[in-house]
């Protein structure tokens, strides 16, 4: 590659070490990251390990886990092997940390939107409110409604009736079921008895349920509607507010309904309480709008600025066309 700018050859060892702290500009916003948790009281918000153990294997500290999301980022990005100083705790090790400390990420959280306010970020009270779908562990079939609940019993029953044919004509023609596979019906007609009456145990614990469904790995997620037709999934709805001019999330909350419409309100009261202000302006989608939400908002001192579903089929055909 003659009359090129050679690049450095990837086996080559530096003679002289590397400065760290010159991968990341000084106006790079990881700093910022690094100084708030540094500043945090840890050990007052409640985390743990936030204090070295005398015994045992020495742990990652409590302000490394914090400033780290992603395994995979501290391995290959710039800003994290910054962050971090080059540890790179495993995903387990994360995951652990996020399970074990969900309380004290949440004050953690708090007071970076308090940091937030001081250096007035939120001047302008605007946020925009919307939310995501997480899939849940919870597998499909691991989750019952009436209607799957149903649907499952059916397919059970019509196979214990499909077994008991074959032992009817058998009793009829004994020489069309070979003595072998006797024993073999006989059992799988057990299992299947076995199930439907698991299932009536479940259906049992699904009426006792509010909603009438039951998850039996997850018992809080909840079967939700994604926007494909005729898909869905299992898991949580992550709702989030978001400061229109610093595109902050200032309020955010989990929940196991799978619509938006009676959320508007709860979350736009969140985000004024997290901002600090008297009044706030509120923006949503159609799936937000529904009147009682509006009005408790409007009692309230918030302004909401939300699309109106196209109720009219008529109106959504003009609708398309235009």
């Amino acid at each position: 590659m003659k009359r090129f700018i050679e690049s450095a050859a990837r086996d080559q060892v530096a003679l002289v070490p590397e400065c760290l702290d010159d991968y990341v500009d000084a106006d790079n916003a990881v700093r910022v990251v690094d100084v708030f948790v540094d500043e945090l009281d840890l050990v007052g918000l409640g985390f743990e390990r936030a204090s070295p153990s005398l015994v045992g294997r020495p742990a990652y500290h409590a302000s490394t886990l914090l400033k780290l999301y992603l395994e995979r980022e501290a391995r290959r990005k710039l800003e994290f092997i910054w962050l971090t100083g080059r540890l790179a705790p495993d995903f387990k090790t994360i995951a652990d940390f996020r399970k074990n400390n969900g309380v004290a990420i949440r004050k953690a959280c708090r007071e970076f939107v308090l940091l937030c306010r001081r250096l007035k970020l939120f001047a302008d009270a605007t946020v925009a409110i919307d939310g995501s779908k997480f899939k849940a562990v919870n597998n499909r079939d691991k989750n019952f409604t009436d209607r799957k609940l149903q649907a499952r019993m059916e397919q059970f029953e019509q196979s214990i009736a499909r077994y008991m044919d074959e032992f009817d004509r058998a009793d009829r023609e004994p020489s069309i079921l070979p003595d072998e596979r006797i024993p073999h019906l006989k059992e799988k007609i057990q299992k299947l008895k076995e199930q439907v009456q698991k299932l009536g145990e479940i259906e049992a614990r699904m009426r006792a349920a509010p909603d009438g469904q039951i998850s039996l790995t997850d018992p809080d997620a909840r079967s939700i509607a994604t926007s494909g037709r005729g898909t869905g999934m299992v898991g949580y709805n992550v709702k989030t507010a978001v400061d229109l001019k610093s595109h902050m999330v200032v309020a955010h909350d989990v929940v196991n309904v799978g619509h938006d419409r009676t959320q508007l309100a709860r979350m736009a009261e969140m985000a004024r309480a997290a901002i600090g202000k008297k009044k706030l302006t509120a923006l949503a989608d159609r799936g937000y709008y529904k009147s009682d939400e509006i009005l408790r908002c409007e009692k309230q001192g918030i302004k909401t600025l939300v699309s109106k579903p196209l109720t009219s089929n008529n109106k959504a055909a003009e609708f398309i066309q235009q």
